[in-house]
């Protein structure tokens, strides 16, 4: 599964993208937000706050529910501001 950074969440994980491997129990966004941030500091942080992060499985937004697989692509990113 390859997982995408942007903006400060790029920043603060110290790289815009990695291959990850998640284990059998990681079905969802949730789970993997959850994965991520048990040996990622940085992520773990930033995931803590509801609303901070946004997250995109194969460049469609998703949600905490949606569903994972071993070869999706997931970003994850601050919400969109305008101005």
């Amino acid at each position: 599964m390859r997982v995408l950074y942007f903006a400060w969440l790029r920043t603060r994980m110290g790289r815009g993208s990695e291959e990850v491997d998640p284990p059998a129990h990681v079905a969802t966004v949730g789970d993997l937000m959850a994965w991520l941030g048990e040996d990622r500091p940085g992520f773990a942080k930033a995931a803590a706050a509801p609303g901070v992060i946004r997250c995109a499985v194969n460049q469609t937004y998703a949600g905490l529910d949606h569903p994972v697989r071993k070869d999706d692509e997931v970003a994850f990113f601050p919400p969109v501001t305008g101005g």
